[in-house]
């Protein structure tokens, strides 16, 4: 599994309405190849939005994120920054991080 951290300076919606604009573009997300799960992220005193993810792989994390930077290039945004990290899973568990091993 690899974790994928994504932001970039945004200048619109958040919170509710954040939410309810973007209903569909989360739908879409989940069809994404080997997404397992997506946490959304918003700081309105920064400025920023962005989002955690977990993928079952890195070619999955990676292509995603290819993806997604030029998407939001498209709509505007100059600077995506995305990291693909490692999980530490034995300490991530004892902090009851979501992560799930096959076999548990």
């Amino acid at each position: 599994m690899k974790l994928l951290q994504v932001d970039f300076e945004y200048q619109g919606a958040m919170g509710e309405e954040m939410s309810k604009a973007l209903v569909g573009l989360a739908e879409s997300i989940n069809q994404e190849p080997g997404l397992i799960w997506k946490i959304w992220t918003e700081s309105e005193s920064n400025k920023l939005g962005g989002g955690i993810y977990l993928f079952k792989d890195e070619n999955s994390a990676r292509s995603y994120l290819e993806m997604h930077t030029a998407r939001l290039k498209e709509m505007g945004v100059s600077e995506v920054r995305g990291i693909v990290f490692d999980i530490n899973i034995p300490l991530t568990t004892i902090n009851q991080g979501p992560i799930v091993q096959k076999g548990n």
